[in-house]
């Protein structure tokens, strides 16, 4: 600490004592009647000549930082995409390099050769076409390059994964990762938002968790039975109050009604899902289990299906050259194929520490920096050990039954309405047409 303050003191009165030197300076010039506007052939040509010792040492500096710093600045690419992606970043890096020193370079240069002479006059011209349409084709060339090449490489990153592709499922939400494998049938079972969370059977005590909203019958009749729970609660409060037996709010009241008007119809669609999913909606799923922590295979390719509870967050692999946004109600997708394992990324890196990670590359909250995942590349058989181990669990348990006696009766929707008022005789049309037509009566009129 005292070291650093005397560094600190030296620092400021090296700068004060600068100021003042130059302070006595301009006080001497006026003196002797020079204005300040006035500079001489020699010192012109002096500061010309620092132009081009400026520009050696910029390069110079640039160079030696590029030797020591540049290989860096990401980590050696670990899987297939990774080295094409890397070969990308590489051809920007040339570009950018080769007109970072062709701008600056001129700059300095030209600074240089044209300082001022008395006998020397400038060239003054308002506009060149030939000189304009070099400075917009040559960088509309070079950028029609970038963009190409980059399509190229985004079109192979996002496209269909082959046939021989594992299917794993990375579950973003605040702050962790979830992965659930695709099992021995390598498809994913089926998924809904609307079947996450838990419920409770107070009659047994036991209690259903469904964190990632797998669909099989057994969750849906759990998921049924919450709602139900939810709505009679809510249902017997506004009873209390239209009795006078309790009082809330206004407000309160019209927000009891809104949201049991929406748990039904979500209610509703959960129903729906036994027969919209058809015979495979247990088969798929059965077989899925999930893990807090990523196992690849070296040379095996992923296809990672991505979503997330929450907020937006991103998959972001730093090793494999590979990101790819989590986005809340949809689905996103990644191609993965590693080519090192674990032990020879850290032999080539010489270090006995070194791990894969996936992080969250998307500031998705306050323990955003949390958000990490461990990764790790080996063989298949390392693999399945991995597999038996106690890492890996079920990703669904539904050995916890649901109960028996479950309301699954659909609701009564409410007749067609029928606005305005078109008297007796209108009734009477009315019932002649109910008698004949039915439904058909109900669609004209319904809005």
């Amino acid at each position: 600490m005292g070291m650093k303050f005397v560094v600190l003191v030296v620092v400021v009165l090296a700068v004060i004592a600068i100021a003042q030197i130059m302070r006595v300076y301009e006080l001497s010039s006026k003196i002797r009647g020079k204005r300040e506007e006035d500079v001489d052939l020699r010192v012109n040509n002096i500061n010309a000549s620092l132009m081009l010792v400026f520009l050696l040492l910029f390069f110079g500096s640039f160079f030696w930082m590029l030797a020591v710093y540049g290989n860096g600045m990401l980590p050696e690419p670990a899987s297939v995409l990774g080295e094409k992606i890397h070969w990308l970043f590489n051809v920007n890096w040339v570009i950018i390099i080769a007109v970072f020193m062709l701008t600056n370079g001129l700059l300095f240069v030209f600074a240089w050769k044209y300082s001022y002479h008395p006998d020397r006059k400038a060239h003054w011209f308002p506009h060149d076409n030939k000189l304009e349409m070099i400075w917009t084709v040559v960088p509309a060339g070079v950028l029609a390059v970038i963009i190409i090449l980059g399509l190229m490489t985004w079109n192979e990153i996002t496209g269909e994964p082959s046939d021989d592709a594992v299917v794993v499922e990375l579950y973003a939400k605040q702050f962790d990762w979830t992965a659930r494998y695709s099992g021995d049938d390598n498809k994913l079972g089926f998924s809904d938002y609307k079947l996450i969370g838990n419920a409770d059977d107070k009659e047994s005590g036991t209690s259903y968790s469904n964190p990632l909203g797998l669909v099989t019958d057994n969750s849906v009749l759990w998921r049924v039975k919450g709602l139900n729970d939810e709505i009679i609660t809510l249902n017997e409060n506004i009873e209390l109050e239209a009795n006078n037996l309790k009082a809330y709010s206004q407000a309160n009241l019209n927000k009891m009604n809104a949201k049991v008007e929406k748990l039904e119809r979500i209610r509703e669609r959960v129903l729906d899902m036994t027969e919209m999913y058809g015979d495979s909606i247990n088969a798929f799923a059965e077989d899925d289990f999930v893990t807090k922590e990523l196992f690849l295979i070296k040379d095996q390719e992923y296809f990672f299906v991505l979503r997330s509870q929450d907020v937006l967050h991103s998959a972001y692999f730093p090793h494999f050259r590979a990101q790819m946004n989590c986005v809340p109600g949809q689905r996103t997708s990644l191609k993965i194929t590693p080519i090192y394992t674990t032990s020879e990324m850290r032999t080539k890196l010489q270090n006995p520490d070194f791990n894969f990670i996936l992080m969250c590359n998307k500031i998705c909250g306050v323990s955003h920096s949390n958000m990490k995942m461990a990764v790790t590349v080996g063989t298949e058989e390392e693999f399945i050990e991995w597999k038996n181990g106690p890492l890996a669990s079920m990703a669904i348990n539904d050995s916890i039954v649901a109960p028996t006696g479950i309301d699954t009766e659909r609701m009564d929707w409410p007749e067609p309405a029928h606005h305005g008022d078109h008297g007796d005789e209108h009734g009477e049309d009315h019932d002649d047409h109910a008698e004949e037509g039915g439904e058909d009566h109900g669609d004209e009129h319904s809005h």
